[in-house]
């Protein structure tokens, strides 16, 4: 299948390379592909060069957004960051029409000012942007009435999402929310040849609400643990 993943951060190179493992045919959107090629540092997470990454799995294919988008089969995933998603996603609504996207970006507003700052070990912990009566989920669908927007993988490292069997046996709980049932079994069937058996449907994309808030709990636990850890629901 051929799979479009928007973004080249950490996350969106968990999901390329795992979709490359299990044969599907990835096509990579960035902003500026000569850009992104050119950078010799490594960004604000410590990541290193997208050209490093691109020289490790051969085959992977470098395009601008909109054509990454269009290459496509149906279904894209989308790792831009929440603060500029519904802009860089509007600016390619038509190669986007139709498909199925799937968004796992947090809404998180960096470098803000704030009377109670939560200092982490990386900086001032952002705020949630849209938070409370509006989720970016729900943004992204308003700005593309022609695609099918699911959220899914956000409460959870992509590096889990893609392989859930790195903690505790892949005995955790991941989430799908949106408005349309067939790209929902999409993105269920996706999540289960990641190896995922426990997934729960938690309905209308308004529930994206409740995924995206969840982004400072998981933090927090995460601070606590020193590490990465897996979220269960226990019936």
């Amino acid at each position: 299948m051929k799979i479009a993943v928007l973004g080249t951060g950490g996350g969106a190179r968990a999901h390329i390379a795992r979709l490359a493992e299990l044969g599907h045919d990835v096509h990579v959107g960035t902003r500026d592909p000569h850009a992104t090629l050119a950078r010799t540092e490594p960004d604000m997470m410590g990541t290193e060069p997208f050209k490093d990454f691109l020289a490790e799995h051969p085959g992977i294919e470098l395009h601008t957004f909109g054509d990454a988008a269009a290459a496509s089969d149906g279904l894209v995933i989308n790792g831009i960051d929440g603060h500029n998603a519904v802009a860089a996603l509007s600016a390619i609504a038509d190669q986007l029409a139709g498909k199925t996207l799937i968004d796992y970006a947090v809404p998180y507003v960096y470098r803000h000012e704030s009377e109670h700052p939560w200092p982490t070990p990386w900086g001032v912990m952002p705020k949630l942007d849209p938070c409370d009566t509006d989720s970016l989920g729900e943004q992204i669908q308003r700005a593309l009435p022609r695609t099918k927007v699911v959220k899914s993988f956000v409460t959870q490292e992509q590096t889990t999402v893609v392989d859930p069997k790195t903690i505790g046996g892949g005995d955790h709980t991941m989430f799908v929310a949106g408005a349309d049932t067939g790209a929902k079994q999409q993105v269920t069937d996706l999540l289960r040849s990641y190896g995922w058996n426990d997934i729960l449907d938690l309905g209308p994309l308004v529930r994206s609400r409740g995924m995206e808030m969840y982004a400072h709990m998981h933090s927090a636990i995460g601070f606590a643990l020193g590490g990465h850890f897996g979220l269960k629901i226990a019936r």
